[in-house]
């Protein structure tokens, strides 16, 4: 089967938007395998990240062409045919449908219907797949990047569903032969059960450009005076709720008997105190809440919390901003 579209390098172009630890490295690089040794097209895939730890953002690049053309451009997609956001959130600081073009199909892990998710993406046109891969992966006890391989191969007709449970099974059989099962059903329920709607782009509207990977943002002419870091890793600005996973620490205050193992445990300073007087009028620290801005999800505070106080939930959209308990900074 020929390829539905082509670029004018000949080359059709799919890239993923994900965080470290979602596994679309490894998704990015099976899609490239079922097209190159299950389909026959020539195909390439890599993956460009900043440091290289859990929770961080990701890119995976899967190019695909005929076997006549020579693939000789290994430079990051900026214009995709498929766009696979794995993590929602990331829409909050990366612009993950950048360069896509007016019939481009971007699939999003999430709960949302298309058209819920094409107003937090501003989408002028296009298709819009919703898969909640997190919900499957849960439920299977399994990844994340199963459930959305499932979804993205269900855009790419021109591969061989069977090939693709074959390399599911290749991959995994030899050191996690019980994952195997699981996988393959994750991998089916992603294809089965993503949801597409597309959008026309209105007249007069015009798909915007990519925005350029090589250009730095700060340069000898763009740089704060003195080369000064207005934004640096550990300002309050920071918002690292794009590295949660899917899970989240409750707060049951009725639980609560103060005791800062919670505090103790957590990297990111997360717990939000007060000082008040306890029952014999003595001044101590009581638990107001989680700062949720802050919060990766990594669940240490659940671990070890002794009154089952912080207890281990699905995220839901909207429950961290909802129930977040900002901290009380003070400048001087």
């Amino acid at each position: 089967m020929n390829l539905p579209k082509r670029n004018e390098l000949g080359f059709y172009e799919i890239r993923l938007e994900s965080i470290g630890g979602l596994g679309a490295n490894l998704a990015g690089k099976m899609l490239a395998e079922a097209g190159v040794v299950g389909s026959g097209y020539n195909g390439v895939s890599f993956s460009s990240y900043g440091s290289e730890k859990k929770g961080s953002p990701v890119k995976a690049h899967i190019r695909f062409c005929d076997l006549n053309t020579n693939i000789r451009d290994t430079t990051p997609i900026e214009r995709p045919h498929i766009v696979g956001v794995f993590h929602e959130n990331l829409s909050k600081t990366n612009n993950v449908i950048s360069g896509i073009y007016e019939d481009s199909i971007v699939i999003v892990n999430s709960q949302k219907s298309p058209e819920e998710l094409r107003d937090k993406l501003k989408l002028l046109g296009g298709t819009i797949a919703a898969v909640d891969a997190t919900g499957i992966s849960l439920e299977e006890n399994n990844r994340v990047n199963m459930a959305m391989l499932g979804a993205l191969f269900r855009q790419c007709d021109f591969l061989d569903f069977e090939h693709m449970k074959g390399i599911i099974r290749k991959s995994l059989e030899k050191k996690y032969p019980q994952a195997v099962a699981p996988a393959l059903r994750t991998f089916e329920r992603g294809y089965n059960e993503v949801t597409l709607q597309t959008f026309t782009l209105s007249e007069g509207n015009v798909m915007p450009l990519p925005q350029r990977w090589d250009i730095p943002v700060l340069g000898y002419n763009t740089q704060p005076l003195g080369g000064m870091i207005i934004n640096p890793g550990n300002s309050v600005l920071k918002d690292i709720s794009i590295s949660r996973q899917g899970m989240m620490p409750h707060f049951l205050d009725e639980k609560c008997i103060h005791c800062a193992a919670c505090d103790t445990a957590c990297p990111d300073f997360c717990f939000v105190w007060e000082e008040k007087e306890d029952k014999k009028g003595r001044p101590q620290m009581f638990l107001q809440g989680i700062d949720y801005q802050y919060c990766k999800g990594c669940l240490k505070c659940v671990v070890a919390c002794p009154t089952d106080a912080l207890q281990s939930e699905r995220e839901t959209d909207g429950y961290g901003d909802e129930h977040r308990v900002p901290h009380k900074f003070k400048y001087v």
